[in-house]
């Protein structure tokens, strides 16, 4: 099966916040950038584990962290254990520095593989921002820095837009649509191993075998390899499984909700919908779906369209004034009010 790669655009048309807007995040669809990053510090040292890690402990805070130590059975390919309880790794408090001389000490396949991942630099690395920044985001994002030895992150999704920036190493992202997930066999939402569920499917030796609904999935998949200096912008829920396929690698990564009128996630709602309809009967989720579609989801057009806008009440524009009326409202009903 021939590999499809995701869109890539030139970074000269994304030059200004609003160019960035309109050509990468309004399609909500994943976009290469390629050398977006190339003027990072960090991606000018170029291809030099031993004087990369040296500038990135020149900035360390000193501040422990949580870093996956796999075994070398293991590949880097961080998973699930033999029971359904357990993991595949062992996690071990450490500072960023004694990490990065971990991961250079371990450059053979037969050594642990190492994998320290979403730091903020505010925390962990308070001077790298200044230096790494990405201008057509919002200033107010603080970076998340990865870095780790070989690995593979199992596929899963986030709730935030994600720009993914390789600072070192390469990286390969396989990505699937969000409507995927049926055919992925996702695990459970509350047992994790960094806080998104994963598929089962795409890490498993033999998927057709054990999950023959994932080739539907496969066939629909997005694969990109990403160089030093390279970015890519990640819609909320695309599933992707990340590869880091050098001995020495690091990621800088920026989440926010670009199109957010306020602090209520749609991942709340979801959650609230499960408890409140996932098992009543089918004709009334049936019904429930129908109103949705229409006032949420909205494929016909907006619910009241019918109707003059001044009319249209608490379903007018979420501007702010709409948008307390609203939150005020259902926070009365959540209160039992």
């Amino acid at each position: 099966m021939a590999m499809r790669a995701p869109r890539e655009i030139s970074v000269a048309l994304i030059q200004s916040r609003e160019a960035f807007m309109d050509e990468v995040v309004n399609g909500c669809e994943p976009v290469v950038l390629r050398q977006l990053c190339a003027a990072w510090p960090l991606v000018r040292i170029g291809n030099h584990p031993p004087a990369q890690a040296d500038y990135l402990r020149h900035l360390d805070s000193g501040r422990p962290a949580e870093a996956f130590i796999g075994d070398p059975a293991i590949s880097g390919r961080y998973f699930y254990g033999r029971r359904a309880d357990g993991f595949n790794f062992a996690r071990r408090t450490m500072r960023l520095s004694e990490a990065l001389d971990a991961i250079i000490a371990s450059g053979d396949p037969e050594e642990p593989s190492i994998y320290m991942g979403s730091l903020p630099v505010d925390s962990y690395l308070p001077d790298f921002a200044a230096t790494h920044s990405i201008p057509v985001l919002p200033e107010w994002i603080v970076p998340r820095v990865w870095i780790g030895t070989q690995s593979t992150a199992a596929c899963h999704y986030d709730t935030q837009d994600n720009l993914a920036c390789v600072a070192a190493g390469q990286r390969r992202f396989t990505l699937y649509p969000p409507d995927a997930i049926g055919d992925l066999y996702v695990g459970p939402i509350d047992h994790t191993m960094a806080g998104q569920p994963i598929s089962i499917a795409a890490q498993a030796p033999d998927p057709d075998q054990e999950f023959p609904r994932f080739e539907a999935a496969r066939r629909r998949a997005l694969t990109v390899d990403l160089d030093p200096g390279d970015a890519l912008y990640l819609p909320k829920l695309w599933w992707h499984q990340v590869e880091a396929t050098s001995s020495f690698n690091i990621l800088v990564n920026y989440w926010w909700d670009a199109f957010s009128p306020g602090p209520d996630q749609p991942f709340t709602a979801m959650m609230l919908a499960m408890i409140t309809l996932a098992e009543r009967p089918a004709a009334e989720r049936a019904a429930w779906r129908a109103f949705f579609d229409h006032y949420v989801f909205r494929p016909d057009g907006h619910p009241l369209a019918h109707m003059s806008e001044d009319q249209h009440g608490i379903l007018g524009p979420l501007h702010p004034h709409n948008y307390r009326r609203l939150r005020a409202q259902i926070m009365q009903l959540l209160r039992g009010c």
